[in-house]
């Protein structure tokens, strides 16, 4: 019998092995997958609740510590450069020593990190520790959708990463609600003491769900082949145009939300400080926009897309220039739902566009597209600081210039080799 055995096992084909082994990935109605889905929930929630849980409470934190508003902006704009600068390190300890690991290391430390800021003595520890913790929370993003990959069925890899992307939505939106109505009512302090205990608590969660990495493969860190890959997207014009892209509409997205709480509490509005906490449930918005972009780019192409969201944006911008509340939040609307367009469709094409490294491609597009939220976010509030709303509407419309000049010149290059195909095809005709 163990002769017979063997002799059919070696009989069997290794394609045939390949897929029974590819075969045991979580599908869905799977408990495995269930548990998988609810902890990168859970993982994304805990690190977007912590990317922006100072963003909600600016107001309240330069009333407390003398600080203008482009001086409170460095400690949402930190956060998110620690990440940015992180990404690519993150990327590959992931590779070296397990996803779960990576990811629970991340969330877990950049929780504990928050736990700290309530006890930051000023501006420049409270601006060091948001870094630190946004440096932690890098494993998160550069890991979590790998680990989705590797782990869930591709018939059911689609709804799992919409609800991991969910958790992303709501952790963004609920971390900038929670700390800003828990400042408005106690001070920032305990804004961010909140952030921290229900990331604690999410990253528990995570720990206590996340099944097994099944099939992950070690890999050694090669830091030449890293260096080379990265070296070869940043040569390839698409993916340029397209990092430039994500940063420039995450510089709006930035800019408009670092400030709109201080417009807000200010004249001609005087909304209590908590109500102006509450425009961040706009962010809703873009849950919906992101949703609807596969189907605009499918109906425009992904140019046309592109131009759509970033008239939306500007259209946006502009009636938020008008004086009233209806104007102001109107504007948000647009502004949200323009931003998560473009967005979505920027993303969505870098990993159409890498033949290779598509891990690396994607972390260079998030590498930009924080970069572009901590740039925005400063230089809005500082434009504030100078000129208002106007200000940092100016900022805004300037990166949406940029961003529709892109666009442009990709369309202008994608008719001219269109043309010269065709006066190929005609020369050899």
């Amino acid at each position: 019998m163990p002769a017979a055995s063997t002799g059919a096992s070696a009989a069997v084909p290794p394609d045939a092995r390949a897929a029974a082994v590819t075969d045991l990935r979580h599908r869905a109605g799977e408990p495995g997958y269930r548990r998988a889905n609810l902890a990168l929930f859970a993982a994304g929630m805990a690190t977007f609740v912590l990317l922006y849980c100072t963003q909600g409470l600016l107001p309240v934190l330069s009333a407390d510590l003398g600080l203008t508003p482009g001086q409170a902006s460095w400690t949402a704009s930190a956060a998110t450069l620690g990440l940015a600068v992180a990404l690519l390190p993150a990327s590959a300890l992931s590779d070296r020593y397990g996803r779960t690991a990576v990811m629970t290391a991340s969330v877990s430390g950049a929780a504990l990190i928050g736990l700290a800021l309530p006890f930051a003595p000023d501006l420049t520890a409270l601006v060091a520790l948001r870094a630190l913790q946004g440096a932690a929370l890098a494993g998160l993003p550069a890991t979590a959708m790998a680990y989705l990959a590797e782990e869930v069925h591709p018939s059911a890899l689609a709804g799992a990463m919409g609800l991991y992307v969910a958790g992303n939505s709501i952790g963004g939106m609920g971390g900038r609600l929670l700390s800003g109505w828990t400042a408005a009512a106690w001070g920032w302090r305990w804004g961010v003491a909140s952030t921290a205990v229900l990331a604690l608590a999410c990253a528990a969660a995570f720990r206590l769900l996340v099944p097994a990495a099944r099939h992950f493969r070690r890999a050694p860190v090669d830091p030449r082949a890293l260096a080379r890959t990265v070296a070869g997207h940043l040569r390839n014009p698409l993916l340029a145009r397209l990092y430039a892209l994500g940063a420039l509409f995450m510089a709006v997205f930035g800019a408009v939300y670092t400030t709109a709480g201080y417009r807000l509490i200010a004249e001609p509005f005087r909304l209590p400080e908590s109500a102006a906490a509450s425009v961040f449930a706009v962010y809703l918005v873009g849950t919906a926009t992101s949703a609807g972009a596969g189907r605009l780019a499918g109906r425009l192409g992904r140019r046309g897309a592109l131009y759509a969201a970033t008239g939306t944006t500007v259209a946006g911008l502009l009636v938020s220039l008008g004086d009233t509340l209806v104007c102001a939040l109107l504007g948000l609307v647009l502004i949200t739902g323009g931003f998560f367009a473009g967005h979505a469709v920027a993303s969505s094409s870098v990993g159409r566009t890498a033949a290779t490294g598509r891990a690396q491609a994607s972390a260079l597009y998030l590498i930009a597209y924080y970069t572009g939220n901590s740039l925005g976010g400063t230089l809005g509030a500082d434009a504030f600081h100078a000129a208002g709303w106007p200000g940092t509407a100016a900022v805004g419309l300037t990166a949406m210039v940029l961003a529709a000049g892109v666009t442009l010149y990709a369309t202008r290059r994608a008719l001219a080799d269109r043309r010269a195909g065709v006066r190929a095809l005609s020369g050899s005709a």
